[in-house]
């Protein structure tokens, strides 16, 4: 019941937030972010491979680089964005108010926050499940062995409805404990307050690659839902809905036609294919209704790479968090991402 309570005073608050929420932002979003030359970010705290300051204060990720496509597309330059880090229960007011113009901050797309906040999901930018993680030395193997546990998980979040849900489908008795945000629940694991860890597989790869001795710790094989996560934006603004997924599909067909940061250039200026072409801005037909440059999906593409050069430098196999491309491979190679036709 505390459970049910705390989800539902997390909703009660951000449809109060979306109620006092200003009408003037309706369809002004694209000009406000020329007006103030910016785009304003939401993103998360502080997750390695997602949204992370780097040692000279330089935000770096798979949903930073998302933030900074979409800003050379609005604007022609990717530095033009200011990001703002947000909690999970601060969200979806910083969004309601017009305190952000984009939020992209590992949210899972639900019908609920789709259609109860005044928001809108976009498209989705990274398939994952939420997981668990225990001490190796609790010689755990399978989530089901979890019956009395205690397990840290952040307030307000998916997650902890995911884990009511599934303790009672599954009738273990399992304790809760709850926290404000991610590495307040790390911080809670690794010092012993909680048996296991819950929340989306791929946070736990990002808080595990933090740890001292990743090694000392297990993640469980079980995944208990599907979370599907990718940018939000206000409802009321059809224009800058259209752009922040249109940037989103650009960078997946950028992937499916092998077009990269390095080769942009050269594939603009002398591939012939019609798909190349309208993607590149060599034919501007796609930008007019969004009312951009025709260098819009160029711009972002030569600023952060494909989608496949965002997933592999940020989570890929090469980074801390070691991640397998899984369901967000191309159509083409098993995976979920697949672009709608840019046409």
């Amino acid at each position: 019941m505390l459970r049910i309570r705390h989800a539902a005073a997390g909703l009660g608050l951000a449809l109060a937030a979306w109620a006092g929420a200003a009408p003037a932002l309706a369809g002004a979003t694209l000009e406000a972010v020329r007006s103030r030359g910016t785009v304003t970010c939401g993103v998360n705290t502080g997750v390695a491979g997602f949204s992370q300051p780097d040692s000279q204060g330089v935000w770096r990720g798979l949903d930073a680089d998302l933030c900074r496509a979409i800003a050379a597309a609005a604007t022609g330059d990717a530095s033009k964005v200011r990001f703002v880090p947000l909690s999970g229960q601060q969200r979806f007011p910083a969004l309601q108010s017009g305190e952000i113009d984009v939020l992209v901050r590992q949210t899972t797309a639900t019908m609920g926050r789709d259609t109860a906040l005044g928001l809108r999901s976009v498209g989705i930018n990274f398939y994952d499940g939420q997981g668990f993680m225990v001490r190796q030395d609790a010689r755990l193997t399978r989530a089901a062995e979890l019956g009395g546990a205690t397990i840290c998980v952040q307030q307000g979040s998916t997650t902890e409805g995911n884990l009511a849900d599934w303790a009672r489908a599954t009738k273990l008795a399992i304790t809760p404990v709850l926290f404000e945000r991610i590495d307040q629940v790390a911080t809670a694991f690794t010092a012993g307050r909680c048996d296991a860890l819950t929340t989306d597989a791929s946070q736990i790869a990002a808080v595990r690659a933090t740890f001292p001795n990743p090694g000392d710790y297990t993640v469980l094989p079980d995944r208990i839902s599907k979370e599907p996560l990718g940018p939000m934006v206000r409802r009321d603004d059809q224009e800058w809905f259209d752009l922040v997924r249109w940037v989103l599909n650009a960078l997946v067909e950028a992937e499916e036609l092998g077009i990269t940061a390095a080769n942009a250039e050269a594939r603009r200026a002398g591939d012939s294919a019609p798909a190349v072409r309208r993607l590149l801005g060599a034919d501007p037909v796609l930008a007019q209704p969004l009312k951009l440059q025709p260098s819009w999906a160029y711009d972002a593409i030569r600023a952060v790479g494909n989608y496949g050069e965002l997933f592999e430098r940020n989570v890929g196999r090469a980074t801390p968090l070691a991640m397998e491309r899984g369901p967000n491979a191309l159509w083409t190679a098993g995976g979920l991402m697949y672009a709608w036709p840019l046409r």
